[in-house]
């Protein structure tokens, strides 16, 4: 195997970069943990080159050890970026080293997919009828438009994936030609062959690195789905999300629509679906009683309800049980996953596990939902993640107050019988004072309840014309971003070429963000997944705007439950909890601004708490060394010279169309080129690469991954002095795959007429 430092410049090289200081030690520290089996936790800045510095030794643990090396991101988007950008050129790359080109796949949930067996009529129409809307009335209105091209896509896409469509189509329409996990007739499936989902895991099985979510991680791990091939490495990118995505994955929740719709699925399949239908009324006239907020108890009639609720939904689970080798259809199951959901998460409440919170919202539109999370989830992440494989986490924001000790507090890596760990800063690359400015607007009023004053409005319009556009405005609150949105685009009318302002919800968020990184004349307003996942280098984005701290809201469930529990044990819970989350939020946000060397710009707090407040210092610490002032003028003045001098966006590429693993059609992934016709008239790249030998841990002929019979074959043709010519006859297989086999396995052939893999 050639050494870390090799295969890293060859990285380095094949993306056009230059050697970073950090990088080089973020890529030693992750192939010593690694090799040590010791889990490490690496806060590398913007710039760094992290993605390089965990590929690379992933990929060699992973051709040296013959498993995948398993890569969790937080977001789709980030997933899409690494297979789409970073995971072709380091395998490019590395490919004359290891003798073949490193192949990877990437992995997500089974709703991110089309159903094949959904879009043959497979499963019910939903509740509200969308398909047929669909199909009867093209003119009947947007979605069912959508619905109509969704089935027009379905006969051209490879990949089934719903990131591949641009422009993308809303969520409704969407679950018109998708099923979620507990959906799903699996292998009893009469179309499984033919299923993108199955094809896509399938392919995945036997690549070097497979790239996944946080939530699909944590799923596979916590319900022991299988749903990811056994691996030893894992590497969690933006790390910092971890906790809140697992908690997302595990709480529940139980309201009366819920309910009603059960039952209706269940419909004539089952006597008793009624029954459901009666208790979800009843739980409705509890819960619209119970105030909205934390319950420290279950009250007797929420009990009541919640028991009627397990009690009836059982009943229905025994009737819609088919009979002895009756086959499922999708009607049934789509009853039985929405039964059986409602059933585990009434009990769930009623059993008032000891760290699970409970609390009611009121929702505008769903009314009343109970929800149960847990108030922490570190020992099951220590007992499900770290036990069984090397865990690296990385972010650029892991290290809080000079330490790793919080964020590993969170993640069950601190107290008794913690597994041992170590933790870097390898910092960045970047000139922050230089580079960017730190603007707090101290003459605004403290924000409100009651949403943004209209000096904050007045404040948002100036920066904004002096900026040009060019703003990312990232708002506390979707309400906060849509009445934003609403606001500029009502007083941005009057300009020469109207600055265009874009709201988070109006589109795919992968698709907003090419909007805006293409037109500078543009602002993009949103919300949280916009303060991690946005990637905008040049001149497109050189305005951040940030409303207000990023607290949880005093009456949040899960940080109060936290709180409280932290300042029983003699903490401090506003630090502990509501403070870090807020620095870590900011941190991430001003983060969007600077992506590049050459980037400039300015991050304008809109909070005045962010110098007034006696937590300020350790909020400004968090964030990035920026030039910090409040010098509104300075500011405006700034913003104008950088609009008036400002280059070309840079160009920003389209989804890429993708094969069966996620790789990019066209490319050689190794095992077997990504096949698919591409239209001659589509403008999104289509990445290209000479071709490869086969992968020596899992070549694939002509569709077909070798066996342990056919490995024992070779082995004995070997022995008996065989050549490549004679061994490709003997196996019926090309005498190119026979010899990279052999070069994987190191075996040499008799001599005779063998091949080179030079």
């Amino acid at each position: 195997m050639p050494t870390l430092d090799d295969l890293l410049a060859a990285a380095v090289s094949g993306v056009k970069g230059s050697e970073r200081p950090g990088q080089v030690s973020m890529a030693k520290a992750v192939a010593h943990a690694i090799d040590s089996d010791e889990h490490l936790l690496v806060q590398a800045g913007t710039g760094t080159g992290k993605s390089l510095a965990y590929l690379v030794p992933a990929v060699q643990h992973a051709v040296d050890a013959g498993k995948p090396a398993v890569v969790a991101t937080a977001t789709l988007a980030l997933q899409a970026q690494i297979v789409d950008r970073d995971m072709p050129r380091v395998a490019d790359a590395l490919a004359p080293l290891l003798g073949r080109r490193p192949t990877y796949a990437i992995v997500k949930g089974r709703r991110n997919y089309l159903c094949a067996h959904k879009l043959e009529g497979g499963f019910p129409d939903d509740e509200e009828g969308l398909f047929g809307v669909g199909e009867v009335d093209k003119q009947a209105g947007r979605l069912g438009q959508e619905v109509v091209r969704l089935r027009e896509w379905a006969g051209e896409t490879e990949s089934g994936d719903r990131d591949e469509l641009v422009p993308g189509v809303s969520e409704r329409a969407w679950r018109q030609v998708s099923v979620s996990a507990h959906e799903c007739l699996g292998s009893k499936c009469p179309m499984v062959a033919e299923c993108f989902v199955e094809r896509s895991r399938e392919a995945a099985k036997s690549v070097d690195v497979i790239v996944t979510n946080h939530s699909f991680m944590a799923i596979d791990a916590f319900e022991g789905r299988q749903m990811l091939p056994e691996h030893d490495v894992l590497v969690v990118d933006e790390a910092h999300e971890l906790v809140d995505r697992v908690t997302a994955t595990i709480t529940d929740e139980v309201t009366p629509g819920m309910a009603r719709l059960a039952a209706k699925r269940a419909g004539r399949q089952a006597d008793s679906s009624e029954t459901v239908d009666d208790a979800g009324t009843f739980l409705e006239s509890v819960l619209d009683e119970i105030p909205e907020g934390r319950l420290t108890g279950i009250p007797d009639n929420l009990a009541l309800a919640l028991a009627r609720l397990r009690d009836t939904t059982r009943q229905v689970q025994t009737e819609l049980k088919p009979a002895q080798g009756q086959e499922v259809d999708g009607s049934r199951q789509v009853a039985r996953a929405a039964i059986d959901e409602l059933h585990e998460n009434a009990s769930r409440v009623l059993e008032e596990r000891e760290l699970d919170v409970v609390w009611v919202s009121k929702d505008p539109r769903r009314g009343s939902v109970l929800r149960v999370a847990p108030m922490s989830v570190s020992m099951l992440v220590r007992d499900k993640i770290f036990e069984e494989r090397t865990v690296v986490l990385t972010s650029a924001t892991l290290e809080l107050g000079g330490t790793f000790d919080a964020v590993a507090g969170t993640i069950g890596l601190r107290g008794e019988g913690a597994p041992t760990w170590t933790g870097l800063d390898v910092g960045s690359p970047f000139d922050y004072p230089q580079q960017g400015i730190a603007y707090v607007a101290k003459h605004l009023p403290p924000p409100g309840r009651d949403g943004a004053s209209p000096e904050t409005m007045d404040e948002i319009e100036t920066l904004v014309r002096a900026a040009g556009g060019r703003t990312l405005g990232l708002f506390s609150s979707m309400r906060a971003a849509r009445a934003a949105t609403d606001e500029m685009r009502e007083r941005l009318k009057d300009l020469d070429g109207e600055i265009a302002v874009l709201c988070q919800g109006e589109d795919q968020i992968s698709t907003l963000v090419r909007q805006f990184a293409r037109d500078p004349r543009t602002c993009l307003f949103g919300t949280l997944s916009l303060w991690q996942g946005v990637d905008v280098p040049g001149s497109s984005c050189q305005l951040v705007i940030i409303d207000r701290i990023p607290f949880p809201r005093p009456d949040d469930p899960l940080a109060s439950a936290r709180s409280q529990a932290i300042a029983r044990m003699g903490g401090n819970g506003f630090m502990a909890v509501s403070a870090t989350h807020a620095a870590l939020r900011l941190a991430q946000g001003a983060g969007r601004l600077i992506r590049r060397g050459d980037d400039r710009g300015v991050v304008a707090f809109l909070d005045s708490r962010m110098m007034s407040a006696r937590y300020a210092g350790f909020l400004q610490r968090s964030l990035p060394p920026f030039w910090p002032t409040s010098d509104r003028d300075l500011v405006l003045n700034a913003l104008k010279r950088l609009d008036a001098t400002a280059p070309p966006p840079l160009d920003v590429a389209d989804p890429a169309l993708r094969g069966l693993t996620g790789a990019v059609k066209g490319t050689t992934m190794g095992d077997a080129e990504v096949k698919g016709e591409v239209d001659a008239t589509d403008t999104r790249p289509v990445a290209t690469a000479p071709p490869a030998a086969p992968s020596a841990r899992t070549a694939v002929t002509q569709g077909h991954p070798w066996t342990d019979e056919e490995d024992e074959e070779l082995r004995d043709g070997v022995e008996l002095g065989l050549d490549v010519e004679e061994l490709s006859e003997s196996l019926e297989l090309p005498a190119e795959v026979i010899a990279a086999r052999l070069a994987g396995l190191g075996l040499e052939a008799g001599t005779g007429s063998t091949l080179s893999l030079d």
